[in-house]
């Protein structure tokens, strides 16, 4: 193991902290603005990782996807994704449920984009503005340049990746994750007991063993595209 490597996988399980910390931070705040303070009262909107951490999908799986690698469990390399307590949200304070419940839920997902647009716009100043930035701005951990642009150009790709990860990720109409929500809010009454009725387990079965190849199938076109992008600029 290259000390390199070790660095780029304690930035990727910081930086994904505070991403799941965005991400949680969304839906209380919109919740509240919407008129259910019920996250807000329990301190949700805060960007403090230690409101939000679940063990498992906040600590025990991103660590396993991001260190694993590192000493030979490879099958979740690259799959740069997690989950932290979920946002208490009551549906009944809120003026229009269905509209309001499906704005709090795609909260998370956009404040996950947003912070992708932000480290798109890091890396096209210094495609710019850096001489040679063009070809820079390609590499995760680039050697020869100051410590400052190292870390910018760093941060930037990693919370790309991310929160790229993370926006997909949580519109799987899986439950526990956000796309379930929407999904379920548009599913007849009948079959939202149904769907209500999906195990757990097999939820996490499906977010484990199917998750990757999904990631892959969206990520790899969407990176292609934003660094193609970043290249012509």
């Amino acid at each position: 193991m290259q000390q390199s490597d070790l660095i780029i996988a304690i930035f990727e399980f910081v930086l994904l902290l505070f991403s799941l910390s965005v991400h949680e931070c969304a839906h209380a705040w919109m919740a509240s603005l919407l008129g259910d303070q019920t996250a807000r009262e329990m301190g949700r909107v805060s960007l403090n990782p230690m409101d939000h951490i679940d063990p498992i999908g906040t600590l025990l799986f991103p660590a396993l996807m991001i260190f694993g690698p590192l000493i030979g469990l490879s099958y979740f390399g690259g799959m740069l994704v997690g989950w932290a307590k979920p946002t208490p949200v009551l549906t009944r304070n809120f003026r229009k449920i269905v509209r309001d419940d499906n704005l709090t839920t795609l909260a998370g997902p956009v404040s996950n984009l947003l912070i992708v647009l932000i480290g798109v716009i890091v890396l096209a100043v210094i495609a710019v503005v850096v001489p040679d930035g063009r070809e820079l701005v390609q590499y995760t951990l680039v050697l020869d340049v100051s410590p400052g642009l190292q870390a910018a150009i760093l941060i930037a790709n990693l919370a790309i990746l991310i929160n790229l990860s993370l926006f997909f990720f949580n519109l799987f109409p899986i439950p526990p994750l956000d796309g379930s929500h929407i999904v379920r809010n548009m599913l007849p009454y009948n079959y939202v007991q149904i769907y209500d009725r999906v195990p757990f387990w097999m939820s996490y079965m499906l977010m484990i063993f199917a998750g990757p190849y999904l990631m892959a199938m969206l990520l790899t076109p969407a990176l292609r595209l934003i660094y193609f992008g970043l290249s012509h600029i």
